[in-house]
């Protein structure tokens, strides 16, 4: 909030001073749906704004009555239930509309559980569930709180693989599913003998896994890597994180984890030599069953040397359906091979993913100061020329070489390659030049003729920064780029 009753969220300020407002068409619904959110009553600074919320409270419950628009949908519901208890909890007592209301909202959850989503939407509702159940005496909210506490564990061995990644397989999410399972471990030692001991237990293991995986996915400039949907300023990020675990007394990941990490369940692998760190993805889009938030990024990667994002994937800027989300999602928005202008994966409407690329022979080793990462996947095998993309990956303290192969028939493909906005392309001919930024100059040299393209990234909701992209054809069915930097 920055005045009463005006809203920043996802870079887009507007006044919401009218009951209408709360459920204008005219406004992005997932803008809609963090309006509802109430993540303000917790937020840095909340307990200046206190007078601003409880009146903010009063009217949502004016102007919002049950059932009705888009704020008793069940994943706001969800997300405000958890954020009115914490605000409660915190000193600031609810009056006996607000405690009503929110039995309410707990009872009519309880009634519109998302197993038609799954994924991060059904966990929302069960942490929900226990929420209110903890924040209620009876027997409904006993009810609330077994519910919860039932389907939290089973989403845990659903969603959390065995190398801590939560199952869709986007660092944004990761990272929203671990500062709530930190609170669940948070309530649990605010409230003992609600959660049993062993489930307190596992949620304690569980964070410290997600911790070490979220360190692997996360750019030398505190932020996550752009894969799948993934933006900066929507999630917690990995020091806010790490911060909170150890307030919980959750030992945070050692200082030096492995320069040459691969993730087997989640399909990611990350190289770190001299300054330079690199992050690929060499696994499949996420689960066969909720593809929702994957994109069609197979064997892309991104790149920073000197602590700065030198090659990144473009991003995402939109949730809403059109040109624009279809592109974002799609191969040639990141930093891999596109064949005959299809993508790896089918990727369409909004959320929708028909035939799936599916990795193969991943695998990494060492040669003497060299890390290297090779990988294959099937994406293009459903078009007639029965496509095999393959890279290679070879990082040292001041080289990357990427090299690909292809085996079928195409007509056309090409290697993108997306700068940072921080960093622009000179070339002096079209096989070699220099790539230049703050304080870091890399020079490069590429096995044909490049293009150089003007595009847009986009490191969060409603932002578009401009900049370049390097397009290498695949002629003789190769390509090859190096980068050299001092």
């Amino acid at each position: 909030m920055v005045a009463e009753n005006r809203f920043r969220l996802l870079n887009t300020e507007r006044e919401v001073s009218a009951a209408e407002d709360w459920n204008r068409d005219s406004w992005e619904r997932l803008w809609l749906y963090n309006l509802h959110y109430f993540d303000d009553l917790v937020a840095d600074g909340a307990e200046r704004r206190v007078h601003w919320h409880r009146n903010l409270i009063g009217r949502w419950i004016s102007e919002n009555p049950p059932a009705r628009g888009v704020g008793w949908e069940p994943y706001p519901t969800s997300l405000r239930i958890v954020n009115w208890v914490k605000w409660s909890w915190r000193g600031h007592a609810l009056d006996e509309p607000g405690v009503h209301s929110l039995a309410i909202q707990a009872r009519w959850l309880d009634r519109r559980l998302e197993f038609h989503l799954l994924g991060n939407h059904l966990w929302a509702n069960a942490k929900a569930l226990v929420f209110a159940g903890a924040f209620f005496d009876g027997f409904e909210p006993d009810r609330w709180l077994q519910r919860g506490l039932e389907l939290i564990r089973r989403e845990l061995a659903e969603q959390i693989l065995p190398d801590g990644a939560h199952f869709e397989l986007s660092p944004m999410y990761h990272a929203i599913v671990l500062e709530d399972l930190l609170d669940l471990a948070q309530l649990a030692k605010i409230a003992p003998g609600l959660i049993p001991a062993p489930d307190a237990e596992r949620f304690r293991a569980l964070a410290g896994r997600m911790l070490e995986w979220l360190v692997s996915m996360t750019h030398p400039d505190g932020e996550p890597a752009f894969f799948n949907d993934t933006a900066i300023g929507v999630a917690p990020s990995l020091s806010e994180l790490t911060d909170y675990a150890i307030r919980l007394g959750i030992l945070p990941p050692p200082d030096e984890l492995a320069a040459l990490r691969l993730l087997p369940d989640s399909g990611y692998a990350r190289l770190d030599a001299g300054t330079a760190s690199l992050i690929a993805d060499v696994g499949r889009i996420g689960p066969d069953y909720l593809p929702g938030h994957a994109h069609a990024d197979c064997l892309s990667f991104e790149l920073s040397i000197n602590g700065r994002r030198v090659l990144v994937n473009a991003g995402i800027s939109t949730y809403e359906m059109g040109e624009e989300r279809q592109w974002q999602r799609g191969t040639a928005a990141h930093n891999t091979v596109v064949v005959d202008e299809a993508d790896s994966s089918e990727v369409w409407s909004g959320f929708r993913v028909a035939r799936r690329a599916r990795p193969l022979e991943a695998a990494c080793a060492r040669e003497g100061n060299t890390l290297l990462l090779k990988a294959a996947h099937t994406g293009y095998r459903r078009l007639p020329g029965r496509v095999c993309h393959r890279r290679r990956w070879a990082l040292s303290a001041a080289q990357l070489v990427v090299s690909d192969f292809l085996t079928g028939h195409f007509d056309h493909a090409v290697a993108r390659f997306r700068l940072h906005p921080d960093f622009n392309l000179t070339a002096r001919s079209d096989r070699d030049g220099r790539i230049q930024g703050p304080g870091i100059s890399v020079t490069w040299r590429a096995s044909g003729p490049v293009r150089v393209v003007d595009e847009t990234w986009h490191p969060g909701f409603n932002r578009s920064l401009p900049c370049q992209v390097i397009e290498l054809p695949l002629t003789e069915a190769t390509s090859e780029l190096l980068l050299n930097w001092e």
